[in-house]
């Protein structure tokens, strides 16, 4: 199953996002308990059901509680991210990006770093990437 494809997420939705993948599986407490400036616990039971019925997440019954999971992989929604951020702001560009980054962030890479960088760019040459 590839990334859902639904409109954008809220800040909140996104924080409860990041809160599921990074526990893998939460309860709405678990969820909760992780949010800055939490919001009523029916509100972030509602913002589960809310991205349940986007795609992005699935409940399984833990006795009284339903245990939320993401319904795609941290990978699978970085792509999907990734590509939706170059396709919105690089004209599709990976060049562009990589070059947007390089400028904003080039000073605090260190040469290791930068090392790693070149080498990744000479394995996506070979690999015909």
């Amino acid at each position: 199953m590839g990334a859902p494809t639904t409109p954008q997420l809220s800040r909140r939705e996104r924080q409860i996002m990041d809160v599921i993948y990074a526990l893998g599986r939460a309860t709405v407490a678990e969820v909760r308990e992780r949010l800055p400036d939490p919001p009523t616990y029916s509100a972030v039971r509602a913002l589960l059901r809310i991205l349940e019925e986007k795609g992005h997440l699935r409940h399984e019954q833990d006795g009284p509680r339903y245990v939320f999971m993401p319904t795609v992989s941290a990978e699978q929604a970085r792509e999907s991210a990734l590509r939706h951020l170059l396709k919105t702001f690089f004209d599709g560009s990976a060049e562009g990006a990589v070059a947007a980054l390089l400028d904003l962030g080039a000073s605090d890479l260190s040469p290791e770093e930068f090392d790693r960088l070149a080498e990744r760019i000479e394995q996506a040459r070979k690999e015909g990437r």
